[in-house]
């Protein structure tokens, strides 16, 4: 089996989508899962060699395959597979037989059985090789050798030798048969150098025969004493030389050399032989443990050309050692190398091959090295070209080795003259079988490959870069691996038997076994586990003593048959101490329900569920499950598979669905892995590829999928193999199985601590783990839950590592204790002055440089700014660096202005900033340095709804609006308007209609013309046709001027001029002039038909809202709940956003409904309320403001209190668990640890009554009846808002909502059955306020 460490350069060419290259492996520093090691077969019988310029490779036959390596590396550079040229022997189990190279024409020639298939090597496409021309010959022909040079084909068959010539017919080459000669089967064929002869050899005799290449008449007839293994033409060393030198060696390791004399010149004739005893005296070979040698002939031109530069080289100009070498150039030397059994080389030396005429040979003993490479001597050798112009390339086989040879140091006998540099393990004759898939131990430690025929077990090494082969079997169905690798168990289906591979072997019975599988077992040793046809499960115990014990058989606790058993990928077990508490089973019903199970041996059942997910998909084709409980779902459509991700923690705020991606081609293969903090990734197989994917860290402005390919495997490029199954391994290193081949791919063994790369596994915890403090995530999030002065803190840290002494830069960025974080936001500035204060008494008095004056100041953040326009963070993108710069240039201007500002618009202010700096930044092109934001960071056209609902609940609306008009240089048009969404959130009509007025100014005078149609709708709106029919008169240049002077000079109070305007909003739709019909609907008093065209043909709902408010002159007109109920209600639903259904809601004074659509699900708030809606919006539960918002509105008004005790204390602790994960998803671990730490869940607002009576029995399920909780004690009032009085004293879920022809009725929500406690607060409070319902504010103090 080749294998071979692949992480260092190796050749160049064409790279792939993969990053791998054709023809070589480039590894980049900040690449990931680099192939290390390729396990591709072994040459059985030899190599054959292909030379390209300075570029040698070695090729040989593996099983239905040819496999190219790079000679110097042993790297695989390509597999050439014998059913590419025919397809029909595509899985055969027959074998290449030969093959042949010719380095001329870059050809190579295959053959198996009768077939012939011929590969060259592209001219267009640099590294890629594409079938040549194919032969078939007749069935009883089967070829025994090859040998092609310069278009002439010899075949060796049954007692034949032929000849084919290459020709062009249709432009196509084919080879055509030239003659045809008995002879006893050949199995040894090579060209002379002129191409005028050819010599064979055969295996039944000891003749090598030399036949014409042009009349294929045998020539000569040359015996020898042995069987002959090898000949070889000598290569005439003068252009115009054609000079007949044969090398022949026979078994007995004697080297022969033949050639002509003056009067025979075409008659070879023997004129040396070498032995070993012309090698060596024959006391040393007396001394040797065997006389077995290996004898081989070195390249004299290419050993030639090397001393040539050697010599060159004026650093090696040392006439005392360059002249052993020189004398071997000068003289015209041929050497020849022979390997002793003992390992050590003896090199031989034979003068005058080229003298002319022919005198006697000379040869002589020039060098004999001590052992130190060699273990036993090699079947084949071969001298090839090296990289480096001083050295030589020595390839031998077997074992197949490649090595530097130094002529220089080698001749002067020094000992790093021969030195290996990538060396294999001997053949394997049963890893020529395609694999089938892996088995791996639940650590990743060990795996089996299941072949065809057999298999084997291989343990992982060297930090997951390499296989090393353990112990095989000859054939089995189901295989599992026990112990890192050290130990397997085979099952035969046919025979039912369960085999421990132990010594001695331990075997049980049992029929019917459908798949097996192992799991850790508290002892240290794996238990096995297999399904049975009937879905039973087995569980057997492997020890070491050894033994085999069935244990159990159980059947899973299901009310269905499953549709799947399936084992659970255990990669994240290796990482934990706790093996026994990991799901170790999935079963999936044909409805789609995936249930998690886990061993139970303390019960009869022997399994319990622990986890269930509805994922409401069927007909799934594949699944694969992670000790992470994430689950990938396969499901397969005409238009292609559509691959879904879950979360087993599903529930009423979360489906558990992360990820659904469509894809074109077949899905093949899936298989999860880990980091140590538990953070997934998904390997996906295709037919010729891998994508890896990983969670991706939510964003709180992004949309982005909750996962992203980080690695595509492509093994197009050098196999045209299709995978056969991919696995993970220890060390997050993975292995491809396709054809007979494995590649594993890993990062390299050696890594430097001051190494910029990153590991796949360090790049995954990049992009999920916890996140530093000064990443801007971070600070938003601090920023919009009220930590302002944590924020500062943070902001101060940066700005002293930043701004700190350049001569002695601080290596660490400090970072905030995790306290700080958990502690109440409050001022720190005057305990920190009193701190510098004390400590300056026993301090020098600091300089004007200390880092004591860094402090939160406009001049300090004006020059951490400027720094970080040019400097680069540790762990942030330049997008993330950019957002950075914008949010501390927010806070500052926050901090500026926040002591008028409520926490609410706080956070407005926070995104309203954010979004206007990251606009600008984005339409700065000169912005180009570290900050700047990129691609994905473009403009964006609005703020978030949820921005806007901030403002809304804000009580600093003035401030708002004034911040808001300054961020568009006081000129806001209504595409400024609409992007900060100033109809939703500013509740006074006067500031409104003012604002609409400004805009229609804006509107006027924007651009050169003063365009009076540009803002006739938002003046017909307020009500002002003159003043519209003023400007009219000022638009000479319009060609409508004349038409609408003459039109609106009438009085549109009159119902006569309403219908013509009505009429002319008509017309004007027609024209697809849409804004300007809304106008003219407006001119005639139709509002509803002005905010249909806004809603259906504008899709601007909020400019809707602006003429209902405008025109209504109230925010409860009924145009205005018809656009919420019809219009904003619907988009609400369709997508999902809470945030604009509780703003819909709040208006429409259903304030129950407000908060409980923050908890609820949608489809029941849709069906409460009736609201008509083609399909409901994924659920957005990944917002952690939503559970800010609650908490606010839950006690704002009376009704929302009412909403809020109608949510079951379990929806709300799910709810807050959920926004903790939403939280861990962002990177901010800290702050959801703060949120389920400081979450104050609500408690009835009744004081505690003693029940004196024991006897009473509390009803069940109840909640503790605590006073209220610290958020309400702080609210001295709440707001009624219903009319309690014409309520009945019952715990009604909803107060009902009054009907009238605009709004539908609203139903009754089911909830839990845990409202008791709340109901019965709620009634009290009810109670009391109907007692006391003019007093203008109500005081819950009342009820301490």
């Amino acid at each position: 089996m080749v294998t071979r460490d692949l992480s260092c350069p190796i050749l160049t060419g064409s790279s792939d989508d993969s990053g791998l290259v054709v023809g070589t492996y480039s590894r980049s520093p900040h690449d990931m899962l680099q192939l290390q090691q390729t396990l591709t077969g072994y040459p059985a019988e030899g190599v054959q060699y292909l030379i390209l310029g300075q570029d040698a490779f070695l090729l040989y036959p593996s099983a239905d395959a040819v496999i190219i390596l790079n000679a110097h590396t042993l790297a695989l550079v390509r597999v050439l597979a014998f059913w590419e040229a025919f397809p029909g022997l595509m899985h055969t189990k027959e074998a290449i037989c030969c093959i042949s190279v010719d380095s001329g024409m870059k050809l190579i020639v295959a053959a198996m059985k009768s077939r012939l298939a011929a590969w060259s090597l592209s001219d267009t496409e640099t590294g890629a090789w594409r079938i040549h021309s194919t032969l078939v010959l007749s069935d009883d022909q089967q070829v025994t050798s090859l040998d092609n040079k310069a278009g002439l084909l010899a075949v060796g068959c049954n007692k034949e030798l032929s000849v084919y010539t290459l020709v062009l017919e249709n432009d196509l080459p084919t080879w055509s048969k030239k003659w045809t000669a008995s002879t006893p089967t050949p199995s040894i064929l090579n060209f002379a150098p002129s191409l005028r002869y050819i010599a064979t050899a055969s295996k039944k005799d000891t003749t090598i025969r030399l036949f014409s290449t042009t009349s294929g008449r045998q020539t000569q007839a040359i015996p020898h004493p042995r069987s002959v293994v090898k000949i070889s033409w000598r290569r005439y060393q003068a252009s115009s030389r054609d000079d007949l030198i044969l090398y022949s060696i026979t078994s007995d390791a004697t080297l022969r050399i033949f050639f002509p004399v003056l009067d025979a010149p075409t008659y070879l004739q023997l004129h040396a032989s070498l032995d070993i005893y012309s090698s060596l005296p024959y006391s040393v070979v007396a001394q040797l443990p065997s006389s077995d040698s290996s004898i081989f002939w070195l390249d004299r031109r290419m050993v030639e050309k090397v001393i040539d530069n050697i010599l060159k080289d004026p650093s090696q100009a040392s006439e005392a050692r360059n002249r052993r070498i020189k004398e071997i150039k000068d003289d015209g030397w041929d050497l020849f190398l022979r390997i002793v059994s003992d390992g050590s080389i003896v090199i031989t030396a034979v003068a005058n091959i080229d003298r002319r005429p022919p005198t006697l040979l000379q040869h002589f003993t020039l060098q004999q090295s001590q052992p130190s490479i060699f273990s036993e001597p090699p079947s084949y050798l071969f001298v090839l070209p090296n990289p480096d112009p001083t050295l030589l390339t020595l390839i031998t086989s077997a074992p197949l080795m490649s090595m530097d040879l130094s002529p220089l140091a080698f001749f002067d006998a020094r000992s790093h003259g021969l030195k290996v540099n990538f060396g294999n393990v001997n053949q394997v004759v049963d890893e020529e079988s395609e694999i089938i898939r892996f088995i791996r131990t639940p650590e990743g430690k060990g795996v089996g490959a299941l072949r065809v025929h057999g298999g084997e077990t291989w343990q992982v090494h060297e930090r997951g870069s390499k296989l090393v082969r353990f112990a095989s079997w000859d054939s089995a169905d189901f295989v599992v691996v026990l112990a890192r690798g050290h130990q397997f168990a085979t099952y035969n289906k046919a025979s039912g038997v369960l085999k421990l591979h132990s010594s001695p072997p331990q075997t049980v019975t049992l029929p019917g076994l459908e798949s097996l599988f192992t799991m850790p077992s508290p002892a240290g040793y794996e238990y096995i586990i297999g399904v049975t046809s009937d879905l039973s499960v087995v569980q057997f115990l492997a020890t070491d003593k050894p033994e085999l014990v069935l244990m159990r058989r159980n059947s899973l606790s299901l009310p269905y048959v499953p549709r799947f058993i399936l084992p659970v990928d255990p990669m994240a077990w290796g990482h934990m101490h706790d093996w026994t508490g990991h799901d170790v089973l999935l079963s999936i019903s044909e409805e789609g329900e995936i249930a998690f199970w886990i061993p139970e041996l303390s019960t009869d059942n022997g399994w319990k569920c622990t986890r269930k997910v509805r994922t409401g998909r069927s007909g799934f084709r594949k699944v694969r499950c992670s000790s992470a409980k994430k689950t990938a779902l396969i499901v397969g459509s005409p238009q292609g598979d559509e691959l879904t991700i879950w979360d087993s923690t599903e529930s009423e705020f979360s489906s558990g669905l992360e990820y659904r991606g469509q894809y074109s081609e077949l899905i093949l293969d899936l298989d999860w892995s880990s980091t140590p903090d538990m953070q997934s990734i998904l390997a996906v197989g295709y037919k010729h590829r891998v994508e890896i994917l990983c969670q991706q860290r939510m964003t709180y402005f992004a949309d982005d999928p909750g996962w992203a390919l980080c690695r595509t495997i492509d093994i197009s490029g050098f196999t045209p193999y299709s995978i056969a199954d991919s696995i993970w391994l220890a060390h997050g290193s993975f292995l491809i199985a396709a054809g007979q081949q494995m590649y594993l791919y890993s990062e390299s063994p050696q890594v430097s601590e001051d190494s910029a790369s990153e590991t796949l596994l360090e790049y995954v915890a990049r992009q999920n783990g916890p996140l530093n403090d000064y990443h801007p995530q971070m600070l938003l999030q601090c920023l919009i839950w009220d930590k302002v002065e944590l924020v500062k803190e943070i902001i101060v840290n940066l700005a002293r590592y930043v701004l700190g002494d350049p001569e002695t830069p601080s290596q660490i960025l400090p970072h905030l204790p995790v306290e700080r974080f958990l502690q109440k936001d409050q001022p720190s500035q005057s305990a920190l002055s009193k701190k510098q204060q004390y400590n300056s008494l026993f301090s020098v008095k600091p300089g004007p440089d200390d880092s004591a004056e860094i402090a939160f100041t406009r001049p300090v953040i004006d020059r951490l700014l400027t720094a970080l326009e040019s400097k680069s963070l540790p762990n942030l993108s330049s997008n993330e660096q950019a957002h950075l710069i914008v949010l501390i240039q927010t806070t500052l201007e926050i901090e500026e202005q926040r002591r008028a500002l409520d926490s609410n618009g706080l956070r407005y202010l926070i995104s309203m900033r954010s979004f206007y700096i990251i606009n600008r930044r984005a339409s700065v092109p000169s912005l180009t340095g570290v900050g700047t934001t990129g691609g994905r960071s473009g403009r964006r056209e609005r703020l978030r709804y949820r921005d806007m609902i901030w403002a809304f609940h804000s009580e600093s609306q003035e401030l708002l609006l004034n911040a808001s008009l300054a961020a568009c240089n006081g000129k806001a048009l209504w595409a400024d308007a609409r992007a900060l969404g100033i109809a939703i959130w500013l509740n006074s009509l006067e500031s409104l209609k003012t604002q609409t007025e400004a805009i229609a100014r804006n509107e006027y005078m924007a651009g050169e013309n003063r365009d009076p149609t540009a803002c006739s709708l938002f003046y017909f709106a307020l009500g002002k046709p003159k003043l519209v029919h003023g400007l009219w008169r000022q638009a000479a240049w319009h060609k409508e001027q004349i038409v609408m002077l003459k039109f609106l000079s009438n009085d549109f109070t009159e119902p006569r001029w309403r219908t013509a305007a009505l009429k002319n909003a008509f017309a004007l739709l027609s024209k697809r002039r849409f804004e300007y019909a809304a106008a003219f609907f407006l001119l005639g008093g139709s509002l509803k038909d002005a905010v249909n065209v806004c809603i259906k043909q504008l899709g601007d709902f909020q400019l809707a809202i602006l003429l209902a408010r405008i025109v209504e002159q109230s925010n409860e007109g009924p145009v205005l709940k018809d656009i919420l109920v019809n219009a904003v209600l619907p988009t609400a639903l369709q997508l999902g956003n809470r945030w604009l259904g509780s703003w819909a809601f709040w208006l429409l004074h259903r304030r129950d409904l407000a908060v409980r659509i923050l908890l609820t699900p949608l489809q029941d708030i849709a069906t409460a309320f009736d609201v008509k809606v083609d399909a409901i919006g994924e659920p957005h539960y990944d917002d952690p403001g939503l559970a800010l918002l609650f908490l606010q509105l839950r006690s704002k008004t009376l009704q929302a209190a009412k909403g809020t005790s109608e949510i079951s204390g379990r929806a709300e602790f799910n709810f807050v668990l959920q926004m903790a994960r939403v939280f861990c998803r962002m990177g901010c671990h800290v702050l959801a640890l703060d949120l389920v730490r400081s979450w104050p869940f609500a408690r009835p607002s009744v004081p505690v009554h003693r029940i004196d009576n024991a006897n009473v029995a509390a009803p069940t399920p109840r909640r503790p009846l605590f006073q209220l909780d610290p958020t309400l004690r702080r609210q001295s009032s709440i707001m009624i808002d219903m009319d309690v009085s014409s309520l009945p004293s019952t715990r009604r879920a909803s107060p009902s909502k009054q009907v009238d022809a605009e709004t539908p009725a609203i139903g009754t929500i089911q909830e839990e059955s845990d409202l008791f406690a709340r109901k019965a607060g709620l009634g009290n409070l009810m109670k009391s306020a109907k007692q006391d319902v003019k007093v203008p504010e109500f005081d819950m103090n009342a009820f301490f």
